[in-house]
């Protein structure tokens, strides 16, 4: 597929290249990110390249596209999101931020551009978004949350990291569901604090 810039006036996304390897390598020396986030630790400036060439170039050659998040057309890398292809209806969205950008609502501005581009006929006309996240990331159920996916529950040792099961937490967001803050989360994620914003479909 051709690569498809989304914005909001806001925020831009847009598929990174050869040049946001150095920003993308900055980003990922953050804790958060690699607590959450299945990515290599340590994470060098091959890890990036790694990560260009083996998810990003082939995915937007399939149906699974990636988007460097900018705060601006042509700025530096802040953050990652992407959707990973499940079926031909289905993806999984995943997504990290770097730390100076978080708790300003730039992410769920992310999510929604990119839920709105994967439902859209002229985009991946998906019926079904996914989310999943290692239990214990409430900033990233926040976000979600706030646009709009619905609690589906918890899967036991569900996921792997670097070499480790742990549980995770499942949500999703169908094209026929109604816009906005799902109403439908546990009281935990209601008042649970949020100091970071990752989930772990991105490296």
């Amino acid at each position: 597929m051709e690569h498809r810039v989304l914005s909001n006036g806001t925020i831009w996304l847009s598929a990174p290249t050869a040049d946001d390897v150095d920003a993308i390598t900055e980003c990922c020396q953050d804790p958060a990110i690699a607590e959450w986030v299945t990515i290599p630790v340590p994470y060098v400036r091959d890890s990036a390249v790694t990560f260009l060439e083996e998810m990003v170039v082939p995915g937007w050659a399939a149906r699974s596209p990636t988007w460097a998040i900018r705060p601006r057309a042509g700025a530096p890398v802040v953050g990652m999101i992407g959707l990973g292809e499940q079926d031909e209806s289905a993806a999984e969205i995943g997504f990290w931020l770097a730390p100076a950008q978080r708790s300003r609502g730039l992410m769920t501005q992310a999510v929604e551009l990119v839920c709105e581009f994967g439902f859209h006929a002229d985009g991946l006309a998906l019926e079904r978004i996914s989310w999943r996240a290692f239990v214990g990331n409430y900033a990233s159920a926040a976000v979600v949350r706030r646009a709009g996916f619905r609690y589906e529950g918890m899967s036991r040792l569900g996921s792997i990291q670097r070499g480790r099961r742990r549980d995770h937490w499942l949500a999703a967001r169908l094209r026929t569901d109604p816009p906005g803050p799902s109403d439908d989360w546990p009281a935990q994620f209601i008042s649970a604090r949020t100091p970071s914003t990752q989930g772990p479909g991105v490296p």
